[in-house]
């Protein structure tokens, strides 16, 4: 799968993460004509060579009239509507899906500055967030990721920096309260560096496009792209973007365990039944000593993070436990296939498995035994004739 992995643990910037997108692309020349044309003169966007604590990267500007603008400038304001905003991006001669996803970051943008103002969001007015530099960078990283067209996007934790930050509202606590409001269920952290490393176009673009948030899968990388920041500090100033493809599936599950000395092997299988019927991916029974030397067992339940609430209550309901103990971990999956055999007994169908450098298959039991009942003949003769029969089709 096709996934591009953003590390934020310098935070992420609307021009930064623009430029680091930039050096993935196969073509950088031809995207900043394309996307200047684009904006149809109003806004012109370019890209040098840049450096930050020896890391080689790019850094992008915006000049609007020959001047380059900053989204926390103080000395040029912008009173732009979210109506004007929206205007503005239904002008651009960019793919309709592009100016759907720029909508889409300028919604959470004023549904947050809504909230931070207690105003409707038909009357707020966007000040940094809305100049034309930072409606460029959120249409030009909207229209990489268009283009570089990733199956999957990722992020690191966002570190947001510490400290204040001086914006036209004044000076504000880090993260900005829009920031933060944008990040709300994504997991942040404060590093030591003292700046606003998160920017609320930054924020906005990420919970936009990633659907997940935590380390690096396992990822066969292709490229990497480094974007570079204004500030300098005693660490590289940059948002890195790698690009590679992830072999298997990646997915975080639940662990939910519980301890069991007072239920009788019926109610154990019961509450078992139960929770697969719900739709827990595995559960199973640990013997174990508990306290007084009595034995018991552990009750151990599998399940996707949606089902989290669903599989407690259900526990809680059908066992005799006081609490219940949480683990969260990254399951990695092999790529799962099916295909049917037809043999002279009947039809069997095939599981293939495969993904980091490992290819099984396994004839369904389920089949192989009816088969076997119906036709009185041996498992493992049964077995055997599937793969004859597909060798004979496949000559």
């Amino acid at each position: 799968m096709k996934t591009l992995y953003i590390d934020c643990s310098m935070g992420c910037a609307g021009d930064m993460l623009t430029a680091a997108l930039l050096e993935l692309h196969p073509n950088k020349d031809d995207f900043l004509c394309r996307m200047n044309a684009a904006l149809g003169g109003k806004a012109v966007l370019s890209a040098a060579p840049d450096s930050k604590c020896g890391i080689s990267g790019t850094h992008v500007s915006v000049l609007i009239n020959g001047d380059e603008e900053g989204e926390h400038e103080l000395h040029h304001h912008h009173h732009t509507s979210v109506a004007e905003i929206m205007e503005f991006i239904d002008g651009v001669q960019l793919p309709d899906e592009v100016k759907k996803d720029a909508k889409a970051v300028y919604a959470l943008i004023a549904e947050a500055e809504s909230k931070v103002h207690g105003k409707p969001i038909e009357n707020i007015h966007f000040h940094e967030v809305g100049s034309l530099d930072a409606l460029t960078d959120v249409l030009s990283v909207c229209e990489l990721i268009y283009e570089l067209a990733p199956e999957k996007i990722l992020s690191s934790h966002v570190n947001v920096g510490r400290g204040h930050v001086e914006c036209a509202h004044g000076v504000l606590p880090v993260p900005a309260p829009a920031t933060e409001l944008i990040l709300r269920s994504v997991p942040i952290y404060s590093g030591r560096v003292r700046s606003e490393l998160c920017t609320p176009t930054g924020a906005a673009l990420l919970k936009h496009f990633v659907s997940e948030y935590g380390p690096m899968p396992v990822l066969k990388v292709t490229n990497v792209g480094y974007g570079t920041g204004k500030k300098d500090f005693d660490v590289a100033n940059v948002v890195r973007v790698l690009l590679g493809d992830v072999e298997t599936g990646r997915e975080e599950i639940i662990e939910l365990a519980c301890n069991l000395d007072d239920m009788t092997p019926e109610e154990l299988a019961f509450a078992m039944d139960e929770l697969f019927r719900l739709g827990a991916l595995d559960v199973y029974f640990t013997n174990i000593g508990m306290k007084k030397s009595r034995p018991g067992v552990m009750l151990t339940c599998m399940c996707r993070a949606d089902k989290r609430d669903l599989m407690l209550r259900c526990i809680f309901k059908n066992t005799t436990t006081l609490g219940v103990r949480e683990y969260v971990y990254n399951r990695y999956n092999l790529n799962r296939t099916e295909r049917v055999v037809d043999t002279q007994y009947g039809s069997i169908r095939v599981k293939t498995s495969s993904g980091y450098g490992v290819r099984r298959e396994k004839a369904e039991y389920e089949d192989l035994a009816r088969l076997a009942r119906e036709n009185d003949v041996p498992l493992n003769e049964l077995r055997k004739k599937v793969y004859e029969e597909e060798n004979t089709q496949n000559i």
